[in-house]
């Protein structure tokens, strides 16, 4: 890669500054919510839902992907909130070219414009960490660069203290779901996503792993033109799936299929998702195939977790509660009871619905707009109500992509056999084969495994 030039941004003006910023929001969210919880003051919550979804669209930075993702939680926030929070990382502002032209000299040097044929001034995508823009190498090749935003290392410490201030502002307030490990799981991604050296890697390990899957395509980069803050790759031409919606239902169901493979194989193979699949993280070709974009965001699982989601798949089909006690605790979960086994087993048949059935058929519907909302909100009274559950760090990313792929489903109106498209990539599980070749895979693209999941040091 080339020199990475200064990549610390962690001044304390600039975290003093950011922590104020970021705390004059969050307390304002806290403030209401406490007052309409404690006091009875009612708000206007369509009206401070969507200046808070301004405010933060404006900070930038790590908090709005928090946000995002909180508001996929059911009760973490109230629903006039959480619907404008899922706007966030789809509609965040671009910055200007002063700020773009700063970045690239700042990444490749004075004479960065020389480096290339011709560089649009205009981002083509923008989001909570970065923005991207279209660009032109010397031999011809267009490319995708992804700058990222200024201060973002100071961002993280403070966005991640409001998050603890967050999460535990809604413990206080419902018992249901501790949020410990969920906190740690989201620190550890965010501080991961601003690290573009390893999402180029990322990307490396993807187009290996998906190399045999001629329905799926993933960016080359360009090592000699990006660095820890600016990632160069080859521009990937496609369409919107949201433009697709109302293509012949044979076209809608290959899509889907596609879109199956691009998330699952390497789960199921080298135990390794994507985490993050919002709309702007793939397109469509012509042919149906996938563009499979944004490598920030990715989570590696011990072979022994995806042992444990194909555990509870047979669980579930034979009505088996000590297997799927058994599932449960390899994710680890813990204190299991009859009645909470029951009350996940009612969560887990939802996910699993669409798998445990031999036929053609739909995901579901998309409970007025989050897939499994209504499903989940009930499940989450049902955990206040026997006192709590821990939920794993790896859980928080599993179910994520679940609940992500499932609203595209949706959204194509798919009917596939989806029992025979899981059954087909589980029957020749092995989870000592997967660690074989999972450590193999990870080793040749320099990809760690997560910190909490590393092998203690050797005692000398």
């Amino acid at each position: 890669m080339a020199n990475p030039g200064n990549g610390n941004d962690s001044t304390l003006t600039g975290r003093m500054r950011r922590y104020a910023r970021v705390s004059t929001t969050v307390g304002g969210l806290a403030a209401r919510l406490a007052g309409e919880r404690y006091l009875g003051i009612k708000i206007e919550r369509d009206k401070h839902a969507e200046s808070l979804k301004d405010a933060l669209g404006g900070l930038r930075g790590p908090l709005v992907k928090v946000a995002q993702m909180l508001a996929t939680i059911p009760d973490a926030l109230p629903r006039e909130y959480a619907d404008q929070l899922r706007q966030l990382q789809a509609n965040a502002p671009p910055m200007g070219w002063a700020f773009v032209r700063r970045r690239m000299q700042s990444e490749l040097g004075a004479d960065w414009q020389s480096r290339f044929a011709d560089f649009s001034r205009e981002a083509a995508a923008a989001a909570s960490l970065g923005q991207v823009h279209r660009a032109r190498t010397l031999d011809g090749m267009p490319v995708a660069c992804k700058l990222q935003y200024p201060d973002m290392h100071s961002a993280v410490e403070a966005d991640l203290k409001q998050l603890k201030l967050i999460l535990g502002l809604y413990e206080r307030y419902d018992k249901a779901v501790s949020t410990k490990q969920i906190q740690e799981e989201l620190a550890a991604r965010l501080v991961e996503e601003l690290d573009y050296s390893l999402e180029a890697r990322h990307c490396s390990l993807y187009a290996d792993m998906l190399s045999t899957e001629p329905v799926v395509h993933v960016a080359d980069v360009v090592p000699d033109l990006s660095t820890n803050r600016l990632l160069t790759s080859t521009w990937l031409e496609g369409q919107p799936i949201m433009s697709l919606l109302e293509e012949p239902v044979e076209r809608r169901n290959a899509i889907a299929m596609n879109m199956f493979r691009a998330w699952y194989v390497p789960l199921y193979f080298y135990g390794v998702i994507h985490g993050d699949p919002h709309l702007g993280n793939y397109s469509v070709r012509p042919d149906n195939t996938i563009n499979l974009l944004d490598f920030g965001c990715i989570r590696v699982f011990p072979p022994t977790f995806v042992g444990g989601v194909i555990d509870l798949y047979h669980a579930l089909m034979a009505d088996d509660q000590d297997l799927a006690v058994h599932a449960y605790e390899t994710w680890g979960f813990r204190n299991m009871t009859k009645e909470l086994v029951e009350i996940l087993n009612h969560w887990a048949g939802f996910l699993y619905a669409p798998v445990m059935e031999n036929r053609e058929r739909g995901i579901g519907h998309g409970d007025h707009g989050t897939y499994g909302r209504e499903t989940a909100e009930k499940v989450h009274a049902e955990l206040r109500r026997v006192g709590g559950v821990e939920v794993p760090r790896e859980f928080v990313f599993m179910d994520r992509a679940a609940l992500g792929l499932g609203s595209v489903f949706i959204h194509l109106k798919a009917e596939i056999n989806w029992y025979r498209l899981f059954n087909d990539l589980i029957a020749d599980f092995n989870a000592e084969q997967m660690s074989t070749r999972q450590r193999e895979m990870l080793e040749r693209h320099d990809v760690p495994l997560p910190e909490h999941q590393q092998p203690p040091p050797a005692v000398l």
